[in-house]
């Protein structure tokens, strides 16, 4: 590599970081070395809470959500990343989902946990907090799920696929079903299930791609149609129905 390109490299990597710069305050002393899995190359990554704390100096009245929801043998998690509390659902710095299942060597690590730790890492990092180190965000260990449905894996049960971030450390392992016998469903709580209508696609057009959940502070007399008058799927209309009843309880609380 020429001189040039190294100094121009190096001028690159100097504009990275000063992304989210706040004064008095610099990440590198708190990035830990990070040994790649399949290389064993020595990387640096930011602690997660490294990164919410550098989020936090940033913006005081920042606001970080995080919804979690059970997939198949692992919880999924979706965090948004916003600068201030009082912003509305859809406008967020960045968002990011992963996913985390139960670790036989681990049993004390709790897999919905994990995957909002990843979740809030990756958000953060996709926000800007952390690209100047090679891996920003939180741990990971074990090999990606064959998302693509091209490797044969008869050892073990991939995760569920849907949502998952396509990158190593929104990856986790999942325990092979020897080790992880199937366990009776749990009955979910009111709560769990008004998380899981919010998170449902709406099928309006105009709101294509978007959930019903960040439809309703939107439009409410959307959702309240769909509750009412759609006929495409009956699992997206009474998860309409259960939103409609959460807001008219609200309103009347």
């Amino acid at each position: 590599m020429s001189q040039n390109n190294s100094n121009e490299k190096a001028a690159m990597l100097a504009a990275i970081g000063t992304i989210n710069e706040v004064s008095g305050f610099d990440p590198a002393p708190f990035a830990v070395d990070y040994t790649d899995l399949n290389t064993g190359e020595v990387r640096k990554r930011l602690p997660v809470m490294i990164q919410m704390a550098w989020f936090r100096l940033k913006y005081p009245e920042g606001r970080i959500s995080v919804t979690v929801s059970p997939g198949k043998d692992c919880f999924v998690a979706t965090a948004r990343v916003y600068p201030h509390y009082k912003d509305p659902m859809d406008c967020y710095l960045a968002e990011a989902t992963a996913s985390r299942g139960y670790l036989p060597d681990k049993p004390s690590v709790s897999p919905r946990e994990w995957a909002q730790t990843a979740a809030v890492g990756i958000a953060l990092r996709n926000a800007g907090f952390g690209l100047q180190f090679s891996m920003a965000g939180e741990e990971f260990e074990g090999v990606a799920p064959d998302e693509l449905g091209t490797a044969s894996l008869p050892s073990a049960e991939t995760q569920n696929p849907t949502g998952i971030q396509t990158e190593a450390e929104s990856s986790g392992a999942v325990a092979p079903e020897a080790a992880n016998p199937p366990q009776p469903k749990k009955e979910l709580t009111p709560e769990e299930k008004l998380q899981q209508a919010m998170q449902v696609p709406c099928p309006i057009m105009k709101f294509s791609g978007k959930t019903l959940g960040e439809v309703l502070p939107m439009d409410p007399g959307a959702i309240k149609w769909v509750a009412t008058k759609f006929t495409g799927s009956e699992e997206i209309k009474e998860a309409a129905k259960m939103i409609c009843e959460y807001a008219l309880n609200q309103a009347i609380a």
